[in-house]
């Protein structure tokens, strides 16, 4: 009698067994595909390209950090003026402290700049290129160092360095959209490299503001680590 309830049995689950089969074919797709789905970044709406000029800044604030005042075009003119340009250099042209930014990084943590015309800054002409731009202090004045191929090729000096609002990068810095396969995958990994002493250490943050300002001014913030650098240019030469 069991005998011939078993031989039923499988006559009976004969039929279903394609079926079966495709089903779990096409789970095994859903979760493959998932899985290895390339990951996509989502930029911050104040970051998209049509906020991009929104997001733009052109303002200080007073000694308490409080109430915000709108700088004026004479504020540029007086403030371009007061600027002396820089009466260093450095040997070879190398940034003796890039060693200490990098050496626990797999890349340069600096922001990069793209020009696409000359600006000028007093006599000194910045041509069109790419440049990773550093904020470096010398005998307690801060200057940003402008590189190419490594080399130090121009020194402008900062008029203005704050403080980066706290949660500024967490909502101007792009995040990767991960599916829910690569996130446990991260988080692994994440977990593993607590034990792991020689992980390399996460890269300074860093950010960049270029706003186009009245009277042929440009205005260039560089946000590196909890502090940001003003400096100003010019697109015409004077």
């Amino acid at each position: 009698m069991l005998r011939k309830l078993i031989i039923l049995t499988v006559f009976l689950a004969i039929p279903l067994m394609p079926v079966f089969v495709q089903e779990s074919f096409a789970n095994e797709q859903e979760e493959y595909s998932e899985e290895w789905e390339s990951p996509e970044f989502v930029y911050p709406a104040a970051d998209s390209p049509a906020g991009e000029n929104a997001a733009l800044k052109t303002y200080y604030e007073d000694e308490q950090g409080k109430k915000p005042h709108a700088k004026t075009a004479d504020d540029y003119v007086a403030i371009y003026n007061s600027l002396e340009p820089a009466n260093f250099s450095y040997m070879h042209g190398i940034d003796p402290d890039q060693y200490y930014d990098i050496k626990d990084t797999t890349w340069a943590p600096y922001p990069l700049l793209r020009l696409n015309s000359y600006i000028y800054f007093k006599k000194e002409a910045i041509e069109p290129g790419y440049y990773l731009i550093t904020p470096r202090e010398h005998k307690g004045k801060w200057y940003m160092l402008f590189k190419q191929n490594g080399k130090v090729v121009h020194i402008i000096p900062v008029y203005q360095r704050d403080t980066v609002p706290e949660g500024f990068y967490d909502t101007h810095l792009p995040k990767p959209k991960l599916t829910p396969s690569q996130k446990v995958h991260m988080g692994f990994l994440s977990f593993l490299g607590k034990f792991d002493s020689t992980k390399r250490r996460d890269p300074v943050q860093s950010y960049m503001e270029i706003n186009d300002l009245e009277n042929y001014f440009v205005s260039i913030i560089i946000y590196y680590g909890p502090r940001k650098y003003h400096t100003i240019f010019r697109t015409i030469r004077l």
